[in-house]
Order: C-alpha cells, then structure tokens, then sequence
C-alpha cells in the first residue's frame, strides 16, 4: 500500500452528552483522539479538525472548519485543504471511534486500493454505512465536495449523507473477533460500553 492522509473530525456540539469536549474524553486511559490518531500512526499527514488539546501526545495538523460549528461536510473540506495533491488516499475519520486498530484501516486501505470503487467504508450488522470511518480516493472526495456545493452553493450546514450521495463506496465488513472498529461514542453509555471493551 502507499501513503495516505488522514482527517480526523474533532468539532461537533456533543449534545446528548451535556456538551463535553467528547474527543477529550478517555478510554482505558487514552482520550478517544488520541486513540483514534494511534490507529492512523502511519499516515502523513494527519490533520485534526477542531481543538486540539494542548497535551496531544503526538503531533498533527490542525484547523477548523469556515465558519466553526458549520457541520462535517466543511469541517472535512478544510481538513482536505491540507492534504497535498499528490496523496491519493484519505482516511476520513470522527473523533469518537475509541476502538477503531490500525488492522480496521488497513483493511478499508486494501479495499479502497482494490475496488473499482471511490472509496470504502465499514457496514454495521444493521446494514448502516458507518461514513466517518473510511477511506476515500482524495481526489474523488474533493470532486464531491465540489459537487455539494453546485447543488446547495455552500458547504455550511451539509450532511455527510449528502456529500456521499456524490460517492461510489465499498461496503466493508468487520469479520474479527472482538468490538466493531466504528463504535461511535455518542451518550455516556457509549463511553462505558467502550471502556469495557477496552479493558
């Protein structure tokens, strides 16, 4: 496999969980980012949009999305805008997959790079596509950014569904023992069920 980015989103209300800095929040020790960007070790660069702690014990590029607080959609174009144009592969990425491995990606790495497809994301037991755990072609996922903004004329306030409606994608998947690697932590619930699995 060759290089690859990552963009890894780290804004978000965190309503349902009284409005904490969720990527903060740690799983058998670690906080949920920090976790998170240990699965992407190996891709250059990794860029975190949203408040990078001060203590973040690894270094990344970090930005924010024009204006803050205007969704996933204009958080990842401006997570893009700093991959170079020579990387052909981003992992895109929510800050809050406490237990997502460096396995999990490589196996969306293999697919993205085998399929005749954009890109390749994790499918649930449900049947969900879980679409900020994936890797996409970079360019594909700059011409759908483009495209979401011929429809709407901006990116302010977009849904991730409306930017993968623009997007071929590789359905994955997790056929390995132990937690799905796109367990999202979104109530306090979460982040026990996460800690337990972690253990």
């Amino acid at each position: 496999m060759g290089g690859y980015a990552a963009v890894v989103l780290a804004g978000g209300a965190a309503r349902r969980m009284g409005g904490a800095d969720k990527p903060t929040l740690t799983v058998a020790g670690q906080s949920m980012l920090t976790r998170v960007l240990a699965a992407v070790h190996d891709a250059d660069p990794r860029i975190v949009v949203g408040r990078v702690p001060p203590d973040l014990p690894v270094q990344v590029h970090s930005t924010r999305e024009d204006p803050p607080g205007s969704g996933p959609v204009a958080a990842t174009a401006a997570g893009l805008a700093l991959v170079p144009e020579d990387v052909s592969y981003t992992a895109l990425l929510a800050a809050d997959l406490p237990l997502l491995t460096g396995e999990a990606i490589d196996v969306l790495r293999l697919t993205a790079e085998s399929a005749p497809m954009q890109g390749a994301v994790y499918r649930d037991a449900e049947g969900r596509r879980q679409m900020l755990c994936g890797v996409w072609r970079t360019a594909a996922l700059r011409e759908a950014l483009d495209r979401v903004i011929e429809d709407r004329g901006r990116l302010d306030g977009a849904s991730v569904r409306e930017l993968m409606n623009h997007l071929r994608v590789a359905e994955v998947s997790w056929r390995r023992p132990g937690p799905p690697p796109w367990f999202d932590c979104d109530t306090d619930d979460d982040l026990r069920t996460a800690e337990e699995w972690a253990r």
